[in-house]
């Protein structure tokens, strides 16, 4: 196989890198590199404009099969948006009401990728290891053939900013089983290759030190075989450029291109993954509990346990003691109430949605939280500060009367 490099990086376009590789009989796979490693490859807007662009030639070409994603760097697929961009861009607004235009662009550019990315008619294979946080778990969710390793960190730890599960994690947390969906949305516990493949957010595992070995079984697959008479025809009489024209090429070619991507990468990840050692799924060891928990009540009566380490060890005395657990219970302490609000009340209203109004909930209430302080307190605490000490702007009890019901329920209001 041969690389020709479709651009030569420059100061704008080296944070995501594109090129070809030539495989077989005039075919090829097209790989991007998300290339912002000192930042453990946080999404920027220039970054999901620039992949979106790209995919969408990629899509009409003829003699591109596949796409793959991986970054730059062992220790991050990607740990979220540019959070930092967009709390500089709301200390510089004094919009009142209205979302920072560097925030509308940016929700705006990374929602339209990962719904790009979801309806894509050709598999995008993404290469999940290391941390993969936020924004990343959006691209993650986003792609047809989504492959973890023993290094994958997963997880939507919004809670400890005053934001929220969003870039399609209010629809993917929905898929997760008995309700653990919910429970990692409040707080912001991490998920293994072993619980990712449980909750249906990857669909292989290999070691981490196989990307190689994986592109290589996918420039060797038959790709050929997808191809229509016609089709091969035309790829031999003008293989510099070929275009697909109708819908209907689109559709008829794509369950064929799906089948070979599930083949090889199954064939891979079963020769890889016995040479790597996995963690056993925390998810798989708590699910039942965690339905319990999940099923309580409502959001204050899930609280009152997880506040209370005597109430916990009444609940399920196998938690007391499980380092996993303790992290979650330590996030969801932390964390901001008026985000623990939010996630419950849009793991309410995404329960029968489309990814499509998913994506429009999603949109009002990521603008609304940028808005409102919580989102500029916990960047600071965090990241900026780093004092790890938010000052929220409400109690959880705050936020569930009747007054801080109706300051929640402005969240899901439409933007003017």
């Amino acid at each position: 196989m041969t690389m020709n490099n479709l651009q030569k990086p420059t100061s704008d376009s080296a944070e995501v890198l594109f090129e070809l590789i030539d495989i077989k009989q005039g075919l090829q796979i097209g790989l991007i590199t998300l290339n912002r490693e000192k930042s453990l490859n946080a999404l920027t807007t220039g970054m999901c404009q620039a992949m979106s662009a790209q995919l969408g030639e990629w899509e009409a070409k003829l003699d591109l099969v596949a796409v793959v994603i991986r970054s730059a760097g062992e220790r991050a697929l990607c740990a979220g948006g540019d959070i930092r961009m967009l709390y500089q861009a709301r200390q510089q607004w004094d919009g009142e009401g209205i979302a920072p235009p560097e925030a509308v662009d940016f929700f705006a550019s990374e929602y339209h990728l990962d719904t790009q990315m979801h309806e894509y008619h050709k598999p995008i294979i993404i290469w999940g290891s290391g941390i993969v946080m936020g924004g990343g778990m959006g691209l993650l969710s986003s792609s047809s053939h989504r492959i973890v390793t023993e290094t994958t960190r997963a997880a939507m730890p919004e809670v400890n900013i005053g934001l929220f599960p969003d870039a399609t994690g209010s629809w993917f947390l929905q898929r997760f089983p008995a309700k653990t969906g919910l429970f990692m949305g409040l707080t912001g516990a991490d998920a293994n290759a072993n619980d990712a493949l449980l909750c249906n957010l990857a669909d292989f595992k290999a070691s981490s030190q196989d990307f190689d070995l994986m592109l290589h079984c996918l420039c060797e697959a038959d790709w050929y075989s997808a191809l229509t008479e016609s089709e091969k025809n035309s790829l031999s009489r003008e293989n510099d450029l070929v275009e697909i024209s109708s819908f209907n090429g689109f559709s008829n070619r794509k369950s064929k291109l799906m089948a070979i991507a599930n083949n090889t990468l199954n064939k891979f990840s079963l020769e890889s993954a016995a040479t790597a050692e996995f963690a056993p799924s925390n998810v798989a060891k708590f699910m039942r509990p965690i339905q319990r928990l999940m099923n309580c009540g409502g959001l204050d009566k899930i609280d009152d346990i997880l506040q209370s380490d005597e109430n916990i060890e009444s609940f399920c005395s196998e938690f007391v003691d499980n380092d996993w657990f303790k992290a979650a219970i330590g996030n969801y302490r932390y964390g901001c109430p008026v985000t623990k609000a939010i996630t419950y009340e849009m793991y309410q209203r995404a329960h029968n949605l489309s990814l499509t109004e998913v994506m429009a909930l999603e949109t009002n209430v990521a603008l609304h939280c940028v808005n409102y302080p919580d989102f500029s307190e916990g960047v600071r605490a965090l990241l900026i500060d780093k004092d790890r000490n938010p000052q929220w702007s409400r109690s959880l009890a705050e936020c569930l009367d009747v007054e801080g019901q109706a300051y929640i329920h402005e969240h899901f209001e439409k933007l003017g």
